[in-house]
């Protein structure tokens, strides 16, 4: 397991997205159902860019943490419009903003603790605070689905402290 604490600072367009999204905690973590429910239909979504997936977490103002608060999580892919949406998805448009990019290498079991450090590490020490929109992955070419080889860049977003 590789990471870096020393992000990039990166400005994200306004984006499209179409995917499925599902709504659960840390303590009840779906993610897996989510990802297998999207990834034999991801095709069907005609106006792709790029073959990119994005894991993105919506979560609630304030959002605390706590392993019991819901948050919306979306598998999906960037898209050049909203005119087709495949039934049973979804449209999602994630505004331009700051974000905090780190690269991540490893396994699904080394992610959590990763996160934590983002959180109770760096930003606290940082000069940005986190801001109430989308965080995601990029899941790119470099992504194999829990190999500790894998490699994937989390976006979080952020602001300049006050």
């Amino acid at each position: 397991m590789f990471y870096n604490l020393n992000p990039t600072i990166k400005n994200f367009p306004k984006t499209k997205f179409i995917g499925k999204n599902l709504t659960f905690s840390y303590a009840d973590y779906r993610a897996f159902e989510l990802w297998s429910s999207f990834m034999p239909r991801r095709k069907e979504i005609q106006n792709a860019i790029g073959t990119n997936l994005y894991n993105i977490q919506v979560n609630p103002e304030n959002f605390d943490f706590h392993p019991t608060t819901l948050f919306v999580k979306w598998a999906a892919v960037e898209v050049s419009s909203f005119d087709v949406v495949p039934d049973e998805m979804e449209a999602l448009e994630i505004e331009s903003g700051l974000y905090a990019v780190f690269q991540y290498k490893g396994d699904q079991q080394g992610a959590a603790a990763f996160f934590n450090s983002i959180y109770t590490e760096w930003l606290p020490n940082s000069d940005y605070e986190l801001e109430n929109r989308p965080q995601f992955e990029i899941l790119g070419e470099k992504y194999k689905n829990n190999d500790p080889n894998s490699e994937e860049e989390i976006w979080i977003p952020v602001q300049l402290k006050a």
